[in-house]
């Protein structure tokens, strides 16, 4: 997100997620695969809530805790197992985590499991430009192993779970 071109990415994902979440002030906030912690660095700035950062790289997190600018705290974790108590948080956020996870229902029944209010999935679409360039035959550099989603993929996992409301 240093580049211009990654800014603006960075910043279009970035109003997307917030549009989707509606996080209030204060809330309470999940990032899960927060990688360097941008996004969660974002969510603490705008909504001065309680924010969690969790990824299994400890050397992605020693950055994003180096970067912290306020109140995130980030913890090493897997999305499959989550350390935190039922409905612990308002919201959480995933973007591009559950595209590297292979126990995605798992995964998905974890966040549905800590999550009160609302929850945002961001995820490699198999129908999209980026995946003619980045995603075809194993995929490239850091979209190498990544599973990219179709509509009716998500829909299958999440027939059998507690989800209502569903926006794609």
């Amino acid at each position: 997100y240093e580049t211009p071109r990654g800014r603006w990415i960075g910043e279009a994902e970035y109003s997307l997620l917030r549009s989707l979440l509606q996080p209030e002030m204060g809330s309470s906030l999940l990032d899960i695969g927060c990688g360097t912690g941008y996004f969660t660095r974002l969510f603490a700035r705008d909504t001065q809530g309680f924010m969690v950062g969790i990824d299994p790289d400890k050397d992605w997190l020693a950055y994003a805790r180096k970067q912290a600018a306020g109140a995130e705290t980030f913890v090493a974790a897997r999305a499959e197992a989550l350390p935190f108590p039922d409905r612990a948080f308002d919201c959480t956020v995933s973007v591009t985590a559950l595209c590297f996870i292979a126990n995605q229902a798992q995964a998905l029944r974890e966040i549905i499991r800590v999550t009160r209010r609302r929850f945002v999935l961001g995820l490699l679409n198999r129908r999209s430009l980026l995946y003619l360039e980045k995603g075809r035959a194993g995929g490239a550099g850091g979209y190498r192993g990544a599973h990219w989603h179709t509509a009716s993929e998500i829909r299958t996992l999440l027939q059998a779970l507690p989800v209502t409301r569903l926006t794609f």
